[in-house]
């Protein structure tokens, strides 16, 4: 009864918000208050609240494990990381806690925890709609998912204080974490490419990440994202998240589920929610001054601060350690802050476009950390997006006799073209900044190489817009995206996996002559 009335009601409420343009994680939380309410007359055992809570956790697990293998360490060491987290901290809970104990009545010490609380953002939000949007890999994404581990760091830290929890002696083993790497990248080579992959997977992130830094009395959610970092460097990596990608997301389902199962709120509860839903602005809005104070264009400052904008569930597992009556209440604010955050958040990039003249006034006037190329130079290809697919075209284009230049959105990615010696820069194809300022210079024809639709289609009508007459060209996963770039003002489009079926035909046809 349990797994018929919990996947009937996700899937449901999932679908119906979905019709209204909302995620379906919105409707997944809809859907674990239903559970609450509906649940007992429906039969549904009161050990339900439990098991989901085990199933979410191992979600979230995953989610950090996949996060951690498209982490660079030196993502973190950035100002803008570590400073925009800590100082932001400091200032949200400045403010927040003297708030609460006044208009609420609280200790100073619970409204501390309180405001220590609200202080964090959401990593599985951030997380699940940057990577919806292929974005983590973008330099916002990573400013945004660098800042949540610092904050989840932060949390561990409170968390272990007020709790009177502290590692143990096992803890010191932490420090040769790091001495596995080879032995782990030796096992992924190994494990091949089908059922023994994702066990991989669920190995590192579930049994040594999760249950082993647990073991040492330490995070077990430290310990997943620590794992993922591990393997991040290996030329698998990517095969490796792509693996537990649908095993991931239903696990993940637990977790919005599981916040609905916490608790019916009282009025007292809903005020807390809708007062701390308020709040919201300030949060995100710190977030963008303090971006704009370490030098990043107002474009990064504003995605990344919009990412960012939504309470955290770490600060719900704060809660359960050390403050357990808020939890219902706390519970009820982080579901109102994903109600807001996740619509804003999928309308990121036109609400920029649309409020871009005020939020330029904040910029700078200095070199910008995410600065963009201003001119394509001598090339006579552009080539945006410079994954498998962009690197290819980009080896021809160079067998030709043609001088390619290659435009990628991800920072680590663009340098490491450039150590191999290609023409590579970071330029982000759905910023309208980027295509106000560049020259295109002598470019004769443009390849859009992007798995994203959308900034494919941003790119061929911004290529239009600027008096682009040359040829586009664009690669479509799906077929029903071929009128869509045809219509921005593509070419030629090619459906990728089409295509590479009329190759291996094509090549299967030669050798068949040849023999």
């Amino acid at each position: 009864m349990f797994e018929v009335i919990t996947i009937s009601f996700a899937f449901f409420f999932g679908l119906a918000v979905r019709q209204v343009g909302l995620p379906p994680l919105v409707g997944f939380l809809a859907a674990g208050f239903a559970i609450n309410i509906f649940g007992p007359s429906l039969g549904l055992p009161k050990y339900s609240g439990e098991t989901l809570g085990h199933v979410a956790h191992l979600g979230v697990l995953m989610l950090l494990f996949t996060v951690g293998l498209k982490l660079k360490i030196n993502q973190i060491a950035q100002p803008q990381v570590i400073g925009g987290a800590l100082i932001h901290f400091a200032i949200s809970v400045a403010l927040f806690a003297p708030v609460l104990a006044l208009l609420m009545g609280l200790d100073w010490n619970t409204a501390l925890l309180l405001a220590i609380a609200l202080s964090f953002s959401s990593t599985v939000l951030a997380a699940k709609l940057l990577e919806s949007k292929r974005e983590l890999g973008a330099f916002h994404g990573r400013t945004a998912i660098g800042i949540l581990i610092v904050q989840d760091i932060i949390a561990l830290v409170v968390l272990a204080i007020w709790s009177g929890q502290s590692p143990n002696v096992w803890a010191l083993l932490v420090f040769g974490v790091p001495l596995l790497r080879p032995v782990l990248h030796w096992l992924l080579d190994l494990a091949g490419h089908d059922e023994l992959l994702v066990l991989m997977g669920m190995l590192l992130s579930l049994v040594i990440g999760g249950m082993g830094f647990e073991a040492m009395g330490l995070s077990s959610e430290l310990g997943a994202l620590a794992m993922g970092v591990i393997l991040s460097t290996h030329n698998r990596a990517k095969e490796l998240g792509a693996s537990l990608w649908s095993l991931k997301e239903v696990f993940l389902v637990g977790f919005f589920l599981q916040i609905g199962l916490t608790g019916l709120p009282d009025w007292g509860a809903l005020a807390f929610a809708l007062g701390a839903g308020v709040a919201l602005a300030l949060k995100g809005g710190l977030f963008f001054v303090l971006m704009i104070a370490f030098k990043l264009r107002a474009r990064s400052a504003f995605l990344s601060a919009l990412s960012l904008t939504a309470y955290s569930e770490f600060g719900l597992i704060v809660a359960a350690g050390v403050l357990p009556e808020y939890l219902v209440p706390l519970a009820i604010a982080v579901s109102v802050s994903f109600l807001i955050s996740a619509p804003l958040n999928r309308y990121a990039h036109p609400l920029f476009d649309r409020f871009e003249a005020p939020l330029r006034r904040f910029e700078r006037d200095t070199i910008h950390r995410d600065e963009q190329p201003r001119n394509m130079g001598d090339a006579d290809v552009v080539i945006f997006g410079m994954g498998r697919t962009g690197s290819a075209a980009y080896e021809q284009i160079v067998a030709q006799g043609l001088r390619p230049l290659g435009l990628d959105a991800d920072t680590y990615k663009a340098e490491s073209h450039r150590q191999a010696g290609r023409n590579i820069a970071f330029a982000d194809a759905e910023d309208s900044d980027f295509w106000r300022s560049c020259n295109l210079g002598r470019i004769r024809a443009a390849i859009l190489a992007m798995d994203d639709l959308e900034a494919k289609l941003v790119a061929a009508r911004s290529l239009r817009q600027r008096g682009f007459t040359g040829p586009i060209v664009a690669h479509a996963l799906h077929e029903s995206h071929q009128q869509s770039l045809s219509e921005a003002g593509a070419d030629f489009t090619y459906p990728t996996m089409t295509q590479a079926g009329v190759s291996l035909a094509e090549e299967t046809m030669k050798a068949m002559r040849a023999g």
